[in-house]
């Protein structure tokens, strides 16, 4: 590496540019900042090889045995590895098969009915008493389950994006920099009324301009609510109930509310005799999907889905051969 340039400001300068071009990045954000820390840590000097990567893709913080996982994570270097060779000519790029090849995305875990309401009973009793601390987790986790938005996008809502007479959420520049407009149910309605009643009760800011999430502890009260705080809680959660995970990754995850609310609205639309294909792309732009086939990927990778898919290739077939008959 250059002297004069240290890999940690390398990495701040790609993601702010990507940042400007409208991308959403805070997976890829949090491990390149973990990389550039890796590099400094074992004091490594010179243009970055595959075997520097290698090494942090296997010293992941659950402590993984399966290359799968070290695959996804040696795949968030690699745009940024392209990207620096335009500094260091020297930098290397790994290859999509070096840990063996992935495929392009895993089945989520799918959460229980029961599930869900275990995670809000936990979440309220979150202390100490009588903090807003509960209320805030059990509203910001049924949020995310009652409309499948990103936890990003949730974290970043203010006041102002909040309309409960409306029964409106507005997301601003979200992942593939879109913007769009979330309708509410009556019910998620009611329970954003009586969390922000509580908050301002407690006096957090209610300026249009403040976050709707905020923090409660020490400085961080009033302040917007972190990514990584959010997911430490949901661990501290997910390992107190025990839950066995359905899915592919390593443990069930916050994400998975969102694929759980996807997949229980096409279940749901299955059981009403709705046309799926008719109400897939409304289901798109509500979730903020940047193609109509990123929704459509559920039919064909998760199990509760796939035999939708079969039932529908099944009629396709049969419709087909009384055509040629």
């Amino acid at each position: 590496m250059n002297p004069d340039t240290t890999l940690q400001a390398l990495v701040e300068r790609y993601l702010d540019e990507r940042h400007r071009l409208g991308f959403s990045a805070r997976t890829q954000a949090y491990a390149l900042r973990s990389f550039a820390r890796h590099v400094h840590a074992v004091g490594h000097v010179g243009p970055i090889t595959v075997e520097v990567m290698a090494d942090w893709a296997r010293s992941d913080s659950h402590a993984s045995s399966d290359p799968r996982t070290w695959a996804r994570r040696l795949k968030l270097l690699r745009s940024f590895m392209r990207w620096l060779l335009q500094f260091e000519p020297g930098c290397e790029v790994p290859a999509d098969a070096i840990f063996g090849r992935l495929p392009d995305r895993q089945a989520p875990h799918i959460y229980s009915e029961q599930e869900i309401i275990d995670l809000l009973a936990a979440a309220r009793q979150l202390g100490p008493a009588p903090s807003l601390r509960g209320i805030v987790y059990e509203t910001l986790f049924g949020l995310l389950a009652s409309t499948g938005m990103r936890i990003s996008e949730a974290l970043a809502l203010t006041n102002a994006d909040v309309d409960l007479k409306q029964g409106m959420l507005t997301i601003h520049l979200a992942k593939f920099g879109k913007s769009r407009q979330v309708p509410l149910h009556p019910s998620t309605v009611e329970a954003l009324r009586l969390y922000r009643g509580r908050r301002d009760l407690a006096g957090v800011s209610a300026q249009d301009e403040a976050p709707f999430f905020v923090g409660t502890r020490g400085r961080r009260r009033g302040m917007p609510l972190g990514d990584r705080q959010v997911h430490r809680v949901f661990i501290e959660l997910r390992e107190r109930m025990g839950w066995l995970n359905r899915g592919a990754h390593h443990a069930p995850r916050i994400h998975d509310l969102r694929h759980t609310f996807v997949v229980r609205r096409i279940v749901l639309w299955q059981a009403q005799g709705v046309d799926v294909d008719q109400a897939m792309l409304s289901l798109s732009t509500y979730v903020g999907h940047a193609m109509v086939t990123n929704t459509y990927w559920y039919l064909s990778a998760v199990p509760e889905l796939m035999a939708l898919a079969a039932g529908r290739f099944e009629t396709f077939m049969s419709l087909s051969e009384v055509r040629h008959a």
